[in-house]
């Protein structure tokens, strides 16, 4: 059984959520409270399996290596197991959606992780709103690329690359999750918007929902 070190509302464990019901695979959930107690993923037991101390991490059977980094988890879903894959056939198409996903999962996300944004606030002492205007910002910058990169795009179709959801569709839904959280305006992204409420309206991203992780708070 796979077993997965998940925070509701961390953006990448959301991804690998989505990738898992996109997937077809049963999994085991192990909260992980990023705040409760100062932070559970800072306990020496979970640091002994991630060094990193973030979230998510995946096991797949007692004993087995713990995976970590939540695009390696994904790719390492594709190639190990069957179902709907993640990622296209060809290599310049693969290249593609790795770039879309890496524009969001390694460029835009880390700014504004839970992790920055309290460093922010409690250590270098800016405002909510100055901590608020840091997010948007960051989210205008990335969200601006990902829309440019997607509109001006013949590969783009009904998702991100072509009528099937895969790597850069786990991605992007929850980065944008994130940004209607923090409200930050998203109307000028009219292909992010599209293409996220066709991943809303299928039942693997229903189901990865934050609301509905048994951590839900």
């Amino acid at each position: 059984m796979l077993k997965l070190y998940s925070y509701f509302r961390s953006s990448a464990a959301y991804r690998v959520r989505i990738a898992l019901a996109l997937k077809g695979l049963g999994y085991e959930t192990v909260p992980i409270h990023l705040l409760e107690g100062g932070g559970q993923q800072y306990s020496p037991a979970y640091r002994a399996a991630n060094p990193q101390a973030l979230v998510p991490a995946l096991q797949e059977g007692a004993g087995a290596p713990v995976l970590t980094q939540s695009l390696a988890i994904m790719e390492y879903l594709d190639e190990a197991h069957g179902g709907a894959p993640l990622l296209p056939q060809g290599a310049l198409a693969r290249a593609r959606v790795r770039a879309l996903a890496q524009a969001i999962a390694c460029d835009l996300h880390p700014l504004n992780n839970l992790r920055v944004l309290r460093y922010l606030k409690h250590d270098l002492g800016v405002s909510e709103a100055q901590k608020d205007a840091w997010y948007a910002h960051w989210v205008g910058l990335g969200l601006s690329a990902v829309e440019a990169m997607l509109a001006g795009d013949a590969a783009t179709g009904q998702f991100c690359h072509g009528d099937s959801p895969g790597l850069a569709d786990c991605c992007l839904v929850p980065q944008v999750f994130n940004a209607q959280r923090f409200q930050c305006p998203l109307d000028a992204y009219p292909t992010i918007n599209r293409i996220v409420a066709a991943c809303q309206a299928l039942p693997a991203f229903q189901q990865a929902r934050p609301e509905c992780q048994p951590d839900a708070a």
